[in-house]
């Protein structure tokens, strides 16, 4: 059954990792880069994860998991090396409609976490339904070659048209405009000309629709 993608909002929600190991860092500071509010429990805390993670602002809870550690979760994450431990913390999950995802066993995830290239605020997601992270982080080497820090700044001045569009023209009329300033003649006069320029641009393209 196909996957329905989504980007979540996690500011100031509650994530919780079980585990603190190799995998669990990567996790970590993603999660606390989302703005999530990120609770880690586990037993042993790894120095590759103390290492990774310094810094971050996050709560390390150090004992064993149990249900109550889910309480006000939004997601959680099993990245732990006990299979036992993973089955009862998906199980826990369900029971409290806390999505979760374990880390390597597609059967027990409610989501899966793509790879993705991020570009300011431009962010491409990769994913195979957790058939083959490999392939995921294949793919996504080839299109941070393809996709360059200017796509995410011309996202930014999309972004500010966008608004300006809004603003001037009827519901009915704006698709040919908004497509028109995102597609690829736009994005080459923004390489050449910069922002300043670009929004001068778009300024004509509005009047002329």
């Amino acid at each position: 059954m196909a996957k329905y993608p989504l980007n979540l909002d996690l500011a100031g929600r509650k994530a919780l990792v079980i585990g603190a190991g190799v995998v669990a860092k990567r996790k970590v500071s993603s999660l606390v880069e989302a703005g999530a509010l990120v609770t880690v429990v586990a037993k042993r805390v790894d120095q590759a994860f103390t290492d990774h993670c310094k810094g971050l602002d996050f709560k390390l809870v150090e004992g064993v998991y149990s249900v109550e550690h889910l309480t006000d979760a939004v997601i959680a994450i099993a990245a732990t090396n006990d299979n036992d431990l993973n089955k009862q913390i998906y199980a826990d999950c369900r029971e409290h409609k806390v999505i979760c995802n374990v880390v390597d066993v597609p059967e027990l995830c409610d989501f899966y976490v793509p790879a993705v290239v991020r570009r300011g605020s431009l962010q491409i997601a990769i994913g195979t339904d957790g058939a083959s992270p490999a392939y995921s982080a294949h793919v996504r080497k080839k299109l941070q070659e393809m996709f360059t820090e200017e796509h995410g700044q011309f996202v930014d001045e999309l972004k500010i048209a966008r608004q300006k569009v809004i603003a001037a023209c009827k519901a009915d009329d704006r698709k040919p405009i908004l497509d028109k300033l995102a597609g690829d003649e736009s994005f080459a006069y923004f390489q050449k000309n910069g922002p300043e320029k670009f929004q001068s641009y778009a300024d004509e393209v509005i009047a002329r629709h």
